[in-house]
């Protein structure tokens, strides 16, 4: 039988932060690099800011973010997609619960990546790649903006998929970026 839990209504973006760093603490791993696609940025960043001493460098890849010209992108995406699917399979969920969560996720800080604020992306140290993307979901100005904002971060070129070789060449440079920011370690 899967296991299943609760959905996080107070602060969705903690949670995830709390069960990613639960995961880590129950593998013995200290220091990790994170590597986040679509709502992995802001989950990124939101770890970034409760572990900054265990997050070592994150790659940003299409991050998701606040559109102001379509500010329900998200939460749409999620009350019609995402939730019909999960209720489904859910029994103990109903339709006000999700609608907590989403509203939580996506309309409680409604700018920039949902997560973490403009001054927290200022004031981060933790080295980043971002990969911009421009569909409603991961708008381009939201890549610019973190990659603006935040001290150490750097921004592949835009766009990035095509053809094959700058795919390939980008996916080196996040390879590269890596290798870069791995932490040494002491020799016994």
């Amino acid at each position: 039988m899967p296991m299943t839990a609760k959905i996080p209504v107070d602060d969705p973006w903690g949670a995830f932060a709390d069960d990613q760093l639960g995961l880590m603490d129950h593998l013995g791993i200290q220091k990790f690099f994170f590597m986040g696609y679509c709502i992995g940025g802001p989950f990124a960043l939101k770890l970034m800011q409760r572990a900054p001493d265990r997050v070592v460098a994150g790659v940003l890849c299409q991050p998701v973010g606040h559109r102001p010209e379509n500010p329900d992108v998200m939460y749409k995406s999620g009350k019609d997609v995402w939730a019909p699917a999960l209720l489904a399979h859910r029994s103990d969920l109903n339709v006000a619960q999700v609608d907590a969560y989403l509203h939580n996720l996506y309309r409680v800080q409604p700018d920039f990546v949902y997560s973490v604020s403009r001054d927290f992306a200022r004031s981060c140290q933790t080295p980043m790649l971002v990969m911009p993307d421009d569909i409603p979901a991961h708008p381009y100005q939201v890549s610019i903006d973190i990659a603006s904002l935040c001290p150490n971060a750097e921004v592949t070129v835009y766009p990035w998929k095509e053809p094959p070789e700058l795919k390939a060449r980008t996916i080196n440079r996040a390879r590269s970026f890596l290798k870069a920011h791995q932490p040494t370690t002491a020799m016994r």
